[in-house]
């Protein structure tokens, strides 16, 4: 498959740890290196939201394009894909939760409410991004338990500490919600479709 698709074409890597946004990659269809960019995700997050100026939907892309550009620097010729996901509720944004304790009370504050969550991609070679996009979804969970909560923890195990929000909308995370209002590639961590059209467009894979 990607012979068809990048037979001649420059490499391309994803700067991510992300086993879902590589697996989208994979289903695609599509050949690829991993290296993650190496930044500190919470500092930087930290640091730009602390300035009041850019919104939920802003620090993701600018986090995607920072990790985008920190692998491309590194790889001259290649293209790279850096993503992020910002989850915006109650006027604050959620980050991954440190701990199962602190999943544990993310989920009850999510709990019977709606949430954004914003998914920023971009794409950068030889140091600079040249597109970069970010969609935003709209996910209601329904009313949980504390006792359910547990048991959905216990079930999906630390792999929910990787997600923010802790869920995985792939997985058993589907079981927490009752109305969802996106794209799903978006929600899971990588707006598959505008993306593969830039790559289309920028010669990265066939058109």
């Amino acid at each position: 498959m990607s012979e068809f698709l990048q037979g001649g074409k420059p490499p391309l890597i994803l700067a991510s740890s992300s086993k879902v946004r590589s697996r989208l990659l994979e289903a695609a269809g599509l050949a690829f290196t991993i290296q993650p960019p190496g930044l500190d995700e919470h500092i930087m997050r930290q640091a730009i939201g602390s300035t009041g100026v850019l919104g939920p939907q802003d620090i993701g892309e600018v986090l995607a394009r920072a990790k985008a550009e920190a692998v491309s620097q590194l790889v001259p010729g290649a293209f790279v894909i850096g993503a992020d996901q910002v989850l915006a509720f109650g006027g604050r944004i959620l980050a991954k939760p440190d701990n199962m304790e602190a999943a544990r009370k993310e989920l009850l504050d999510l709990s019977g409410k709606s949430h954004t969550l914003h998914s920023a991609v971009a794409l950068a070679t030889n140091g600079g991004t040249v597109w970069a996009h970010s969609e935003s979804s709209t996910l209601t969970m329904r009313k949980l338990t504390p006792q359910f909560i547990g048991r959905y923890l216990a079930a999906a195990g630390e792999e929910v500490l990787s997600s923010v929000g802790a869920y995985q909308l792939e997985g058993l995370g589907i079981q927490l919600f009752e109305k969802i209002d996106g794209d799903y590639f978006s929600i899971l961590g990588l707006p598959l479709l505008p993306l593969l059209d830039a790559l289309r467009r920028e010669g990265a894979i066939e058109g």
